[in-house]
């Protein structure tokens, strides 16, 4: 696909993917590929992949004679880090952001405290250095560079848990960080205790105190959510 097939396949599939995680396309509303390439002035085989794209998301499904239909809410991939992203993008944001933070509440404590038990030297070496980074960047109104070294630090600590499935998660913490940012659920300034308990979760998987990084991360994720209540009620 050319460089300009890219970027029509990409305006296609965000139009529609944030139409429909918007319910602006209901459950079992039919798509039509001739309308749809006419809609966009893109060829049907644009449509055909963005459609298989949609259709790996679990957000439609082609049927012959049919056309392309929506989904249920509940068949969608809702951990998929774009469908996150659609959806933080909408309406839906407040729920979307207090659903993921829920999630993050209930694995991230465990896996820091499986990250304090089996870290190498190395991400024990790069957590410390993300944490440092929060620090560096948490004044002055330097919220993107806040965001990489925060999206880089629990990264590393699910990495570092030696679980596969909570490593996986990485893309999805990382949205939800970065959808707070950019749809400005953020304090112009990080709080400042929080980014005090980052540097305190990098120093206690460091020296291998497993419960210490573990209740540090709760209270992490309970701070997470105690600024949605104010941020998005």
């Amino acid at each position: 696909m050319t460089t300009a097939g890219r970027g029509l396949h990409t305006h296609v599939l965000d139009t529609l993917g944030l139409a429909i995680t918007a319910g602006e396309y209901p459950q079992g509303s039919v798509l039509r590929t001739d309308e749809v390439a006419q809609r966009f002035d893109v060829s049907r085989t644009v449509v055909r992949e963005v459609v298989r794209v949609l259709e790996s998301m679990h957000l439609v499904e082609s049927r012959r004679r049919v056309g392309v239909t929506v989904r249920p809410t509940e068949e969608w991939n809702v951990y998929d880090p774009q469908v996150i992203r659609w959806r933080l993008a909408g309406a839906d944001r407040p729920r979307q952001l207090r659903s993921l933070t829920v999630l993050r509440s209930a694995v991230e404590p465990v896996a820091a405290g499986l990250a304090a038990r089996h870290a190498t030297p190395a991400q024990c070496a790069a957590l410390t250095e993300c944490a440092l980074g929060m620090v560096a960047t948490s004044r002055g109104h330097q919220l993107e560079g806040y965001l990489r070294h925060d999206i880089a630090f629990h990264r590393i600590v699910l990495e570092a848990s030696g679980n596969e499935m909570f490593a996986r998660l990485g893309d999805v913490v990382a949205e939800v960080l970065a959808g707070r940012t950019h749809h400005h659920v953020m304090f112009d300034d990080p709080d400042p205790a929080a980014v005090t308990l980052h540097v305190q979760v990098a120093e206690a998987v460091r020296e291998g105190d497993a419960p210490r990084a573990e209740e540090i991360t709760r209270e992490i994720a309970m701070g997470a959510l105690a600024e949605l209540d104010v941020l998005a009620p």
